[in-house]
């Protein structure tokens, strides 16, 4: 098996809304985009499959020197092998790379955040540096448009949060704002216990708006002249806007169970995009 036949195998089998972008790119940058992704997948992997910390830690701590023998240009993973040929080409820096890293050993030293401030630093670590990265590959002209990848990356990151909730809880890790649940007066315990309450429902509106407001932050930086090359980035922001609308209706039912899309309503929202060009989201979203 090939490094890029690696990281296209990773990127199938994670059932990942990313996948359904990857598939419209020219193929240079589809294989850059995935080796990207399968290394997200692979650091992220090392938190949620390790039960000793002390191994995660290791892990991550080689995940580091890989990246390092990456600039080096001795790659040894085949997820670094892949993304070899790409790093100089669209401009892949080792702080970025290094950051992704750093996000996943958040999640062992933290479980809990104080604040937004405090979260929004974990979810550029988490998604936000990602959305730069991506937006380096898809290609771009305009400053501007690294503030738009950045912005969007926060917004699947709370996207996510609030599809997991949880799922999170079970695992040990409330992402929700420490003050934000003392304002709506959610405790940790009823979330644990998958009390779905009025007040949780006033919790979880309330992050939704938070997302929402990232989404139109994003939306609105994004710079007309780089729209077409950044339509990767606009499916994305179909499927998971479109998920987040769909946890809405449900009324945030997400303490027992995982709300997602099916497949083939992801590949629609992807090809509609890929042949629109995203105006029409652009100007929904960033309303």
């Amino acid at each position: 098996m090939s490094p890029d036949e690696y990281c296209q195998n990773k990127a199938a089998q994670s059932g990942s809304s990313f996948y359904y972008a990857f598939l419209f790119l020219p193929p240079e940058r589809r294989k850059a985009i995935t080796a990207l992704y399968a290394f997200c997948r692979e650091v992220d992997d090392v938190v949620d499959e390790c039960n000793e910390s002390s191994v995660a830690r290791m892990k991550l701590a080689w995940w580091r020197t890989q990246v390092e023998r990456l600039y080096e240009g001795h790659a040894e993973h085949p997820v670094m092998q892949a993304l070899l040929p790409h790093i100089h080409t669209y401009t892949l820096t080792a702080k970025r790379m290094h950051a992704i890293v750093e996000g996943m050993e958040m999640d062992l030293d933290q479980s809990r955040y104080v604040d937004w401030p405090e979260l929004r630093k974990y979810c550029w670590h988490a998604a936000g540096v990602v959305g730069e990265l991506s937006a380096c590959i898809f290609g771009y002209t305009r400053p501007e448009t690294l503030i738009y990848a950045e912005k969007l990356g926060l917004a699947f990151q709370l996207t996510n949060i609030i599809r997991d909730v949880g799922d999170d809880a079970r695992r040990g890790r409330i992402y929700l704002p420490v003050n934000d649940m003392q304002t709506f007066n959610v405790t940790a315990s009823e979330i644990i216990d998958r009390q779905h309450s009025e007040r949780f429902v006033e919790l979880m509106r309330f992050q939704t708006e938070r997302a929402r407001s990232c989404y139109r932050e994003a939306m609105q930086a994004l710079p007309e002249v780089d729209r077409r090359a950044q339509r990767p980035g606009l499916m994305m922001a179909a499927i998971y806007h479109a998920l987040l609308e769909e946890i809405e209706r449900d009324n945030w039912q997400v303490l027992d169970q995982r709300i997602s899309l099916t497949p083939i309503r992801k590949f629609w929202l992807a090809w509609k995009i890929w042949v629109g060009g995203g105006r029409g989201l652009v100007k929904r979203l960033a309303r």
